[in-house]
This record gives C-alpha cells, structure tokens and sequence, in this order.
C-alpha cells in the first residue's frame, strides 16, 4: 500500500500576489527602490507586500502593475489553479485502460492526463506476460518512443525489426505500422510515450 502525501497547502491571496509581484519584478532585474519609487509607495510597504505581511489595496496593486508592464489580469490569472498544472501518479496506481492489445495479454495502465479537447501526449506501462499470444499491428499519428524496463522482445516497425533488452529505447514515427514480434523474455514491462505534437 502506497504512503499518500498530503497535497501542499493553497497559497493565500498575499502570498500568491506577493511572490508573483516579486517574480515580475526580478526577471526585469529591477530594485525594489526603484519599483517603490516609481509606483508612489515605500520601500519598507513593497517589501510588505511581496513577503506577504501586509494586504494592500487594489489601488497600490494596479500602480505595481503599471510600473512592472504587466495587466492587472495576469497578477491574478492562475491563483484559482494551483496545483492543477502538475500530477503524480504514484507505482502501480495508473489508470488501467483498454486498448488494442488488452485481449491479446497486454494491460495498459495509463500514467497521465491532459486536459482540454487535445492531447499532446500519452505516457503508457504496458505489460505483456504470455510469449505466447500474437501481437496487434498498431498505426496511429505521431511519434510514439519506447524504453524496455524488464524483460526481452523484438519490436517490429515497418519491416525492420530491433531486438530490445532492458535499458534500450526505439523512438519512432507511428504512422507506419509497428508492435511487437516476438517476446524473447517475459514478463516485459514497457514505458511508451506517444506524442501527438501541435496541429
């Protein structure tokens, strides 16, 4: 059983603004006098501000924008989605999925999401453990890459065929036919990441 960690605490609106203020202000390599300044406050209230000890008004907020050249709008576009732009999944806790392949002995567990209507990219851990079964021929747009993390196979794409031992990776076009010929060793665990890149 998995040991969960608690998800880290959402920022406060002081601290979110404070550090996105401060951020903004050292990618332009701007002093903290020279902001204040500019802006019409102190330098000990800007100091305030971006360690979050103080709330400040929408007034001293719009002026600090206005002197670091960004809209008022992207100081406070992504504080409703933090946290949303990374995701764990933890061993053996990927969503298993059905896919071509499943009925011939292969499990999928899928290890990633994307959201919104297109996906860039899957990231897959396909299982295969009977040498046995035949293997689907799969096409699909993209570049799909492969690491072998356990076992032995020969993968087939197009008509070469690339003998693969644990370690090894096959980075391909997956337009053109490919899967697995022959499973030398079994069980085979196998990473594949399929990028569908930009329309």
């Amino acid at each position: 059983m998995s040991k969960s960690i608690e998800t880290p605490p959402r920022l406060q609106l002081e601290q979110y603004l404070g550090m996105q203020i401060r951020r903004q202000r050292l990618a332009q390599e701007l002093k903290i006098a020279e902001v204040a300044r500019i802006a019409g406050i102190s330098q000990g209230m800007l100091s305030k501000i971006e360690n979050a000890q103080v709330s400040t008004s929408l007034d001293t907020l719009s002026r600090l924008c206005d002197v670091l050249g960004m809209p008022m709008s992207k100081l406070f576009s992504q504080y409703d989605q933090q946290g949303s732009g990374a995701l764990l999944v933890k061993a053996n806790e990927g969503l298993e999925v059905v896919r071509r392949g499943t009925e011939k002995g292969h499990t999928y567990h899928l290890l990633n999401h994307t959201r919104g209507p297109k996906k860039s990219f899957e990231a897959y851990m396909v299982s295969m453990d009977d040498a046995s079964e035949e293997f689907p021929t799969f096409s699909h747009p993209g570049t799909e890459f492969l690491h072998l993390l356990e076992g032995e196979l020969v993968y087939r794409h197009g008509n070469q065929l690339y003998a693969m031992q644990a370690g090894d990776s096959l980075t391909f076009d997956a337009e053109v036919p490919h899967g697995p010929e022959k499973l030398v060793q079994v069980p085979i665990r196998l990473l594949s990441i399929m990028n569908y890149g930009k329309d």
